[in-house]
């Protein structure tokens, strides 16, 4: 499956749309993490465990919108967007959305 933040892709015709399509998911860390957060806070510098816990939500948002998508019949998600908030201290929600297309080369 082709997935792109792209409105087309190069070389290839939209041939049917299947509509919007998202994943979602709210994680958070565990208290200790926080806490060690808390103080890097003070101190600066990247807090990694956030930097980890919000690449594990975009990933599994993304599986997310992508097995939407194939239950719609599409071979590609175009126009990906990825959009945040926060739930509550600690915890926050990613969304993966896009929309859902068939795709085939130009050339035919």
């Amino acid at each position: 499956m082709i997935l792109t933040n792209l409105e087309f892709v190069p070389g290839m015709k939209t041939s049917e749309f299947r509509g919007l399509v998202q994943g979602s998911t709210v994680k958070s860390k565990h208290v200790g993490k926080d806490i060690f957060a808390g103080l890097k806070n003070i101190v600066g510098g990247e807090l990694k465990g956030y930097t980890e816990l919000m690449e594990e939500a975009r990933t599994e948002a993304l599986s997310r919108m992508q097995q939407q998508a194939t239950a719609a019949g599409a071979n590609a998600v175009l126009n990906i967007r990825f959009a945040t908030s926060t739930i509550t201290q600690g915890a926050a929600e990613i969304l993966a959305y896009g929309t859902a297309v068939v795709l085939e080369d130009e050339l035919q």
